[in-house]
């Protein structure tokens, strides 16, 4: 995996005692796509030779971030719609993907073009007249990264499964055994900071808890695999920003401050940094196929 080199800013000479405030939105999402996302590009690929993604393949991404996992799907000729409820992803995503009917005929060809919207606008948009039925819903936003990403993927898959056809398949990606996982013990740094180890970061991962999920949401398993997707970062800051942008450390965040939670992220990451000043982590993550009703 190609480190990502994040930009190094001096700091001003009083910046030790000017409060630790958090990144902007924007500058979060920002170092989402160019640091953080890239990650999981083993998991996108391998679910899509799995199922075949090919031209005309009708992709419907929930929690899709800055698009890169929609990207991907389009390089293979797949029609993709990607959501997320976080909108300065999703305007990075539209810099990657041309909207459909948003052609602007004097810029450069795009790489591929998609349908792009906030999460509570999904449904209006699958309703749209001429619109067929999804052929894959993905949501790979690994599950377990937070104690409540469970109940927030809920709603969306209620709303995400009538828009597909009985017997579409619908991906769910969460983290494999912590003890496969180098990142976990830099994850669980969030919970320590919280006071709450087991609910403020990331959650003790279990067995069948992919499964869970499918059945409360009403689909039946059909098949599950794991993929290694290691974290490679160019230096210590770039994986700080990295794992920041992920969101797992915002309740730390707010227990202490920034500066806190990124030295002990920091320290965390000691074990991982190598000779050259990069920083690696391997993990391996678990997806799980179910079908629509």
């Amino acid at each position: 995996m190609t480190p990502t080199l994040a930009q190094h800013h001096e700091q001003p000479p009083n910046a030790a005692s000017a409060p630790a405030l958090p990144p902007d939105a924007g500058t979060r999402a920002r170092d989402w796509a160019e640091i953080q996302e890239r990650m999981l590009v083993p998991l996108y690929e391998a679910v899509y030779e799995r199922l075949e993604v090919h031209t005309g393949t009708r992709v419907l991404g929930l929690g899709c971030g800055s698009g890169l996992a929609l990207l991907l799907a389009a390089s293979r000729g797949a029609r993709v719609t990607g959501v997320d409820a976080d909108e300065e992803r999703l305007a990075l995503a539209r810099e990657r993907l041309v909207v459909e009917g948003k052609r602007d005929d004097r810029s450069a060809e795009p790489a591929a073009t998609g349908t792009l919207l906030p999460v509570d606008r999904m449904a209006e948009a699958a309703a749209a007249p001429g619109r067929s039925p999804y052929d894959l819903i993905t949501a790979f936003q690994p599950i377990g990264s937070t104690a409540d990403d469970v109940e927030e993927l809920a709603p969306t898959l209620g709303t995400a499964i009538p828009l597909a056809e009985h017997g579409t398949p619908v991906v769910l990606a969460g983290w494999g055994p912590p003890e496969r996982c180098a990142t976990d013990a830099v994850l669980r740094v969030a919970g320590r900071l919280t006071g709450a180890p087991r609910t403020g970061g990331r959650s003790p991962a279990h067995r069948d808890d992919l499964e869970e999920v499918a059945a409360r949401a009403g689909l039946e398993p059909d098949g599950s695999g794991r993929v290694a997707c290691p974290f490679g970062y160019a230096d210590t800051e770039s994986a700080v920003r990295g794992l920041l942008s992920t969101g797992v450390f915002d309740g730390a965040i707010g227990a202490t401050d920034r500066r806190q939670v990124e030295k002990e992220i920091s320290e965390a990451l000691r074990p991982h940094l190598r000779p050259d000043g990069t920083v690696w982590m391997e993990n391996v993550f678990r997806y799980l196929i179910a079908r629509t009703p």
